[in-house]
């Protein structure tokens, strides 16, 4: 049975964006997955519920996870939950894991409506994350600091003009890796294709 990848979008999202990652992933060898949820009606809370969910369901030996943006602290969540899955591999991809200043900033101009629930008890927040989990964890970050928003966030440099690459930083991660890519863009690019790939086939990055 082919090891099984699933890949969870961020906010605004559909996972429609992952088309690309998932092709070339998928040319590694893996079976792809997306997994949708509702970034906007639904917090974090409710969503990691739902993945977990969703997961526990399907039939694999292996099962990774690669996250980007708000799918990964939806992930993280989710195994702060107690989730038990199959072993494998999880990628976070521009991840505030540890709060996102820009979601902060929304919420002190009083525009936190525009991300929904997301924001209360999950991006608007702060943390000190710790990863426990047995299996390994690999993050990166994107430091091209092209402003998607011309609203000015306050972000600290190096960022991917959405969420500062400290934002991203979790304590028990197995690897890191910068790459010079913006927030979204990234996505499309061959070079997290291939750390992406590279690091659900050994737990490492290619630096």
């Amino acid at each position: 049975m082919a090891e099984t990848v699933v890949f969870v979008h961020g906010l605004y999202m559909v996972g429609l964006e992952f088309a690309p990652l998932r092709y070339r992933v998928g040319r590694a060898g893996f079976e792809t997955r997306r997994f949708h949820y509702s970034s906007l009606l639904h917090g974090v809370e409710h969503n990691a519920g739902k993945l977990g969910a969703y997961l526990q369901v399907l039939p694999a030996e292996r099962l990774h996870i690669v996250a980007h943006s708000l799918g990964g602290l939806v992930t993280l969540r989710m195994f702060q939950q107690g989730v038990k899955l199959p072993p494998g591999r999880v990628v976070f991809l521009g991840s505030p894991i540890r709060g996102s200043r820009a979601a902060a900033y929304l919420t002190e101009k009083g525009l936190g409506w525009s991300i929904g629930r997301s924001g209360p008890g999950g991006l608007a927040e702060r943390y000190e994350p710790r990863w426990t989990e047995t299996r390994d964890l690999g993050v990166v970050a994107g430091t091209q600091e092209f402003a998607i928003n011309p609203m000015n966030f306050g972000l600290i440099s190096p960022h991917d003009g959405m969420v500062s690459v400290s934002e991203t930083h979790i304590e028990g991660a197995k690897d890191v890796v910068t790459i010079h890519s913006n927030h979204t863009g990234m996505l499309f690019t061959r070079e997290l294709a291939g750390q992406v790939t590279r690091f659900l086939q050994e737990g490492s990055f290619r630096h």
